[in-house]
């Protein structure tokens, strides 16, 4: 496993480690009923089933430990510190499977196109500057078949919670998510994509402010029409409603 800064000594890590921390394990034992995911709760993978994961906005490592140890496991964030804290927890657990942790602009990411099988981000989308270059991006990093898991904080676009979420804007930017952030900027990027599908969206915890999106990866141009046949989007069952973007 590899690191290729010094690490800092701060506390950039102390909310986006322990306030997030119920979603982000959440989203690993979700993804454990339709992904290549290992939590305990779920009968042994058969061999030669190993997949390459990129974890982007990975922090300081808490969904880490969650993946199956058949799985290979790269990690960027753009925090130098709290990866070195990701660091760490990986050599206190013995994560060898584990292979990279890499200081990265999820905007910009430096890999080769279709490098991954999954491609999974926690509260990161509704927080960079352009979050449809981000999506863009991790979409660019998915193999054919492959499915790009996203866990983010999506405004309501009416009622109590929208006032709420007003009134809290000037508390929840200093966090660096965006209140406003509203559903409809998912639906016009998958829109203009024909190599991606939405397949799942559902309600987190806590108090489903936040949402489990789960997109599948066509060949270029097959998004529409293309059954939900081989890769990671095989024969799941997964409550996918369809119209969703609708």
């Amino acid at each position: 496993m590899q690191l290729g800064r010094n690490c800092p000594q701060s506390s950039t890590g102390l909310v986006y480690g322990r306030r997030t921390r119920a979603g982000r394990r959440s989203t690993i034992w979700s993804l454990a009923l339709y992904s290549s995911v290992d939590v305990g709760r779920r009968p042994p993978q058969p061999s030669g089933s190993e997949a390459e994961f990129l974890e982007v906005g990975v922090g300081t490592g808490i969904s880490l430990p969650g993946y199956s140890s058949q799985n290979r496991i790269i990690g960027i964030d753009l925090s130098a510190e709290m990866l070195c804290k990701a660091q760490r927890r990986v050599a206190g657990l013995s994560l060898t499977n584990v292979e990279k942790l890499e200081v990265m602009d999820a905007e910009h990411l430096s890999f080769a196109d279709a490098s991954f099988d999954v491609v999974v981000a926690n509260h990161v989308i509704s927080t960079v500057p352009n979050p449809e270059a981000a999506l863009d991006e991790c979409a660019r990093m998915l193999r054919p078949g492959g499915e790009m898991i996203l866990l983010s904080r999506i405004g309501a676009d009416a009622g109590l919670r929208h006032l709420v979420e007003r009134l809290l804007q000037p508390i929840v930017c200093r966090l660096g998510w965006r209140a406003e952030f509203r559903w409809d900027r998912f639906v016009r990027w998958t829109e203009g994509r024909t190599d991606v599908r939405l397949i799942e969206r559902r309600p987190m915890p806590p108090f489903g402010h936040f949402s489990l999106l789960r997109f599948v990866k066509f060949e270029q141009g097959a998004g529409a029409s293309a059954p939900q046949t081989g890769g990671f989007a095989a024969d799941r069952t997964c409550n996918c409603q369809r119209g969703m973007l609708r």
